[in-house]
């Protein structure tokens, strides 16, 4: 029968054995010491000057004094000697300088191996529960990079469900932003939690902005919306191609154009101003006569509106004038000149017609 235990090295009572009550209490000592285990400090170097009975230090790799030569084992103070004893892999020890669980590896005590995957939940200065199963309670949470960039991600199973950030106070919700039974992203507010408005939705298809931040129409100034690019105006649609619809301005504020029978400029609020520099009209004289007259057809750049009539004005050139105007259509009028047949050059004189285009 062997001596000792193969574990804990305990003496065992032997047959016949005299004064059996100091194997046993020798037993009864070393499972006092590692049961339960708990240690002074740990890594420990040199020997306290004055231990307490049962006090138990983890060595370090270099003791000294009393302890020299002893590394890596429990070094316990006992009716005034320090008894030494080598820890098994596995060992468990609570120390007492740290608060903290430790466990002997066979070389070193180490922190217990921690498994972090498929955790039910993680409390960080509060409780998880089953719907928020990762809590934090701190005045900030950093998220940060790895030596290069970083990203955030909220995954949903489905386009039909929610991935977004909410946004409380006092626990009710006043903002939420992200994929919202959709895959658009949009902004939502609530005065109380309960009742949301989508200020702002864009379109994940298009990229086009929708929602009650937004104007509704061209004649919408409800103030602190946004302007729509094709219901406002500037450096990019100040010039162009006019157009209405029902009266109301849908292009540009004002386009300019010329061709062979002149220039035009029209306004989006439909006024129209056509000018050109016409021919002389050909007059031809009588005999002996100092001046003659004749008449041309002027037709306009850019139709006028149908049915209106365009207010018409023009003035000679040199020795030419004007003798009047007649408008047969929308979209012409003929003009009568007065040449000076004393002057062997005939100018050309000018016209400008304003009406509206719608």
């Amino acid at each position: 029968m062997p001596q000792n235990s193969p574990r804990l090295d305990l003496p065992y009572l032997q047959p016949a054995q005299a004064q059996k009550h100091v194997t046993h209490n020798e037993a009864l000592r070393v499972l006092d010491l590692v049961v339960q285990l708990s240690v002074t400090t740990l890594n420990a170097t040199n020997p306290p000057a004055a231990p307490g009975q049962g006090e138990i230090h983890a060595l370090g790799t270099s003791p000294t004094g009393d302890w020299s030569g002893q590394a890596g084992k429990l070094a316990a103070w006992l009716d005034n000697a320090w008894h030494f004893m080598a820890p098994g892999t596995g060992w468990r020890a609570w120390d007492l300088s740290s608060d903290q669980i430790k466990v002997w590896d066979g070389a070193a005590w180490i922190d217990p191996p921690v498994s972090t995957q498929n955790l039910t939940g993680v409390g960080i200065a509060t409780g998880s529960d089953s719907t928020n199963r990762l809590a934090v309670r701190s005045p900030a949470t950093l998220l940060t990079h790895e030596g290069g960039g970083h990203q955030l991600k909220i995954n949903k199973a489905g386009s039909g469900d929610t991935a977004s950030l909410l946004f409380q106070s006092n626990w009710t919700g006043h903002a939420e932003m992200g994929l919202s039974g959709n895959t658009d992203f949009s902004i939502k507010v609530s005065p109380d939690g309960s009742n949301w408005t989508e200020a702002l939705r864009i379109d994940a298809t298009t990229g086009i902005a929708s929602g009650t931040s937004i104007q509704n129409n061209a004649e919408d100034t409800t103030p602190g919306r946004l302007m729509r690019a094709d219901y406002g105006y500037g450096p990019g649609n100040v010039l162009g191609v006019v157009s209405e619809s029902g009266g109301t301005p849908g292009g540009a504020v004002i386009e300019r154009g010329s061709n062979a029978n002149g220039d035009y400029v029209r306004f989006a609020d439909g006024t129209q101003i056509c000018t050109a520099t016409l021919n002389p009209a050909g007059a031809t004289s009588a005999t002996g006569t100092l001046f003659a007259s004749g008449a041309a057809t002027w037709v306009y750049p850019i139709a006028f509106a149908p049915g209106t009539s365009p207010v018409l004005s023009g003035n000679g050139g040199g020795n030419t004038r004007f003798l009047g105007f007649d408008a047969p259509s929308d979209a012409q009028v003929i003009y009568q000149v007065m040449s000076a047949m004393s002057d062997a050059t005939a100018l050309a004189p000018s016209a400008m017609a304003v009406g509206r285009w719608f």
